[in-house]
């Protein structure tokens, strides 16, 4: 049976208004955006505020810390694999996988934490692994 360390991730699309967050992969951290004009944190990385529309955003860096909203088991796949969607300390949901572990010890509400997996030709792509 293939391993986690098998699967390939696919490099990431790299756009203007995202170059910034991959740069920033590639030196181990995970950015979001945030608004200056409401306050309101928010990801995925895009100029305008989802909640006010303004343009003043900023990038700041997440922690790191997040706990599991939810996910699903790939298990049909060559190289079985969780996708979750992770709450960050700092507010937002981000859609992710869940690395590192026994697939069938996952738990929502579960503590995880930020790691990098190398992609195919492009920058590191921030997923999660329990605490």
């Amino acid at each position: 049976m293939a391993e986690a360390k098998d699967r390939k991730i696919p490099a990431p699309a790299v756009n203007v208004e995202t170059q910034a967050f991959w740069d920033a992969t590639v030196q181990g951290k995970l950015m979001i955006k945030k608004c200056t004009a409401c306050g309101e944190p928010h990801f995925y990385p895009r100029n305008l505020c989802p909640f006010c529309f303004s343009d003043k955003t900023e990038w700041v860096e997440a922690s790191g810390n997040a706990t599991i909203y939810t996910y699903s088991v790939m298990r049909r796949a060559p190289v079985p694999y969780a996708i979750a969607y992770v709450t960050l300390a700092e507010g937002p949901t981000i859609m992710t996988n869940i690395v590192d572990c026994d697939l069938d010890a996952i738990k929502i509400g579960q503590a995880v934490r930020l790691v990098f997996r190398p992609s195919e030709g492009g920058p590191p792509v921030p997923m999660f692994a329990p605490v």
